[in-house]
């Protein structure tokens, strides 16, 4: 029955991971042990588990069936031995793997996230940083951070508070071209644009009533959100950007509110995980750090 058992935790180890050898840091153990174990279990279940290609391997179909059944396995008998109050240093160790938008991530999941470490030797952090949005299944995302709609069952989704999309532009441009009165203002007035990842066209600026609008001739265009706040900044054209990008200049007066009147509705910013059990206690602990200082970020 151990040696079963044991079995089980490195194939649930071996498919959150992105290959044998990642499952292999994360156990202390050698690839080769993964690989025997593996194909061990594969043979007593007389099914694959795995299909191993160039890229690293994918659940198969009946490990993607038995691997629920596993986790909830090695979940139970790890119970029986818990003993209440007591949390070892080793269930905090291991690789938590965080996705979220680059700008945002940046400026302050980074902060968030690497503040849990200190206080855990144990705990390693890989945070990827895209606006396009993150394959969670593919990329193995323990924790993911989202601006928007979440509406996707196989997530629990923390909504931690709002994000308002602020119309700016640099004191210096608002004294040489004025402010914009009315929407329509910005078909004529210089403006940047961004490009979403995800259509490969510019966003559109949102604002009340579900009004959107494209300004047709901006004067700086960029697929980096962070390029085109800097250009914003430098008095290039008035942009539409998050508060929490906006908020420093606005507080020293080097950027300039307009179009306030318009502002659309703020949307959410959420942190999520996978609904799948067990979820690892490091998980928990960097997932609770982000809801909490993302909170207090958007309560400023």
């Amino acid at each position: 029955m151990s040696n079963r058992l044991e079995a089980l935790r490195v194939f649930t180890v071996a498919a959150d991971s992105r290959n044998f050898r990642e499952a292999a840091q994360r156990l202390a153990v050698s690839p080769q042990v993964i690989t025997r174990v593996v194909k061990e279990l594969e043979d007593e279940l007389g099914e694959p588990l795995f299909h191993r290609n160039t890229r690293g391997v994918q659940l198969s179909d009946f490990g993607r069936e038995l691997l629920e059944r596993a986790r909830d396995a090695v979940q139970g008998v790890d119970q029986l031995f818990h003993r209440e109050g007591r949390q070892r240093a080793s269930e905090l160790a291991g690789t938590v793997r965080v996705a979220a938008p680059v700008s945002l991530g940046r400026r302050h999941v980074l902060d968030a996230a690497t503040a849990c470490l200190p206080a855990h030797p144990g705990l390693q952090l890989d945070l990827r940083l895209s606006d396009a949005l993150a394959d969670v299944v593919d990329q193995h995302i323990d924790v993911g951070v989202r601006i928007g709609q979440m509406r996707d069952s196989r997530f629990v989704a923390r909504p931690v508070g709002p994000v308002r999309l602020e119309v700016v532009g640099a004191a210096d441009l608002v004294a040489r071209v004025g402010r914009p009165a009315a929407l329509d203002a910005l078909q004529t007035l210089p403006t940047t644009a961004l490009i979403d990842h995800n259509s490969g066209r510019p966003w559109p600026w949102l604002f009340r009533q579900g009004r959107q609008v494209s300004p047709p001739k901006p004067v700086f265009t960029t697929d980096d959100a962070d390029a085109e706040f800097s250009a914003v900044q430098a008095g290039v054209g008035f942009g539409q950007v998050p508060d929490f990008m906006a908020r420093a200049g606005l507080d020293d007066g080097r950027l300039v509110r307009v179009l306030q009147k318009e502002q659309a509705d703020p949307w959410t910013l959420y942190v999520y995980r996978s609904r799948r059990a067990p979820v690892p206690a490091r998980t928990r602990l960097v997932f609770d750090a982000l809801v909490e200082r993302l909170g207090e970020l958007c309560r400023r």
